[in-house]
């Protein structure tokens, strides 16, 4: 019996033994490396992209002013319509300056009859002054009559054109076409030239459309030189493109000493009025080319002084690296320095590595089409 009981406690001292050695086997172990998905990226050219924020405003915007006082008649446009250039909008009581109109005419009829009086005159005194019957005095006298006539003439002919010209500021039309605003004045009202009450209503052209914007001065030295090449996109907030048939109809010649950037406009076809004045927009500018390499953008690190990537190093190891960057192309980073040719570019688990630290490498997964 004894011998039985001393066998088993010799039994479970030996499997007790064998289980703290594997268990110290198995804490002294390394962990096996960890699986990174990579890139290799490769030098490219790559389009200079650069994205801003801009708001739109109408590409010709006019005030539409009453040119003559009177009693406003009537509105001839719905508010907030399209409106075709030279339609009439409003008109202003014209009586008066049809009345002035003939008063003009009739000015003009008697300096005419005036000057043909004076002109019978003078030709009545040539003969006479010649044969000395008349004093020479009295023949210059009808010829400065006359002269005096056909001046007369001249500025009647102007009162009747100024006075024409008065009665057809009546009739209030649209210089340009466009988005008419609301009307300032309701019939009725007595609008002056030439003081506030003459503001009638607005008229903007929005197509095409404006978009203004600013680019600091570092991004705008990118564009600067390529503006007439340059192309601009709308993005929408899913991040598709919108719009892709604008360019740049304007840059500043200064940057503004406070904010530090560059004023820009850029132009889009509007035919449909999809864009209205006021409106924001984020904007994306293609101009030219530059040589980079492309990296996803979820790869680029943050550090304390510049953006970092972590690359596989020799022997696997993970090794980070500081870069350059210079705008997007979709949904990947343009790299412009920091990295070399065939350099492999972790592009996940970034948050578990540490400096140094084996991985195990591996291509990105195709997705298979059908």
């Amino acid at each position: 019996m004894s011998r039985k009981i001393a066998f088993a406690i010799a039994s479970l001292l030996l499997v007790s033994a064998c289980g703290k050695k594997d268990g110290a086997s198995a804490q002294g172990a390394a962990p096996p490396p960890m699986p990174v998905t990579v890139v290799k990226v490769a030098q490219q050219k790559v389009p200079v992209t650069i994205e801003a924020v801009g708001q739109a405003e109408g590409s010709r915007e006019v005030e539409i002013r009453a040119r003559v006082s009177g009693i406003l008649e009537k509105r001839l446009f719905d508010e907030g319509t399209p409106v075709p250039a030279g339609r009439t909008l409003f008109e202003i009581d014209a009586v008066p300056y049809e009345l002035a109109v003939q008063q003009a005419r009739a000015a003009l009829q008697q300096e005419r009859v005036k000057r043909e009086l004076a002109v019978s005159e003078a030709k009545r005194l040539v003969p006479l002054a010649e044969e000395k019957a008349v004093a020479q005095r009295e023949l210059d006298q009808a010829t400065a009559n006359v002269n005096t006539g056909t001046a007369a003439i001249s500025a009647a002919e102007a009162n009747l054109k100024q006075a024409e010209i008065n009665l057809s500021y009546t009739k209030i039309t649209a210089p340009i076409g466009g988005i008419s605003g609301r009307a300032i004045r309701s019939e009725g009202s007595l609008v002056t030239a030439n003081t506030d009450t003459a503001l009638l209503t607005t008229l903007t052209q929005v197509n095409p459309v404006w978009i203004r914007f600013s680019l600091a001065e570092n991004d705008y030295g990118r564009v600067r030189g390529n503006e007439k090449q340059a192309r601009v996109q709308i993005i929408a907030e899913d991040g598709t493109v919108s719009a892709d048939n604008g360019k740049l109809n304007f840059a500043g010649s200064t940057v503004d000493p406070k904010m530090g950037a560059v004023q820009l406009r850029a132009e889009f076809p509007n035919p449909v009025n999809r864009w209205m004045p006021g409106q924001f927009a984020k904007l994306r500018i293609l101009a030219g080319e530059q040589s980079g390499m492309l990296v996803p953008q979820g790869a680029i690190m943050q550090g304390d002084q510049s953006r970092l990537v972590m690359t596989v190093g020799p022997e696997n190891k993970v090794t980070p690296k500081n870069v350059q960057t210079a705008g997007w192309v979709g949904g990947d980073t343009v790299i412009t320095g920091g990295l070399n040719e065939g350099d492999m570019v972790i592009v996940d688990n970034l948050v578990k590595l540490r400096p140094g630290a084996v991985v195990q490498p591996s291509a990105p997964k195709q997705v298979a089409t059908k």
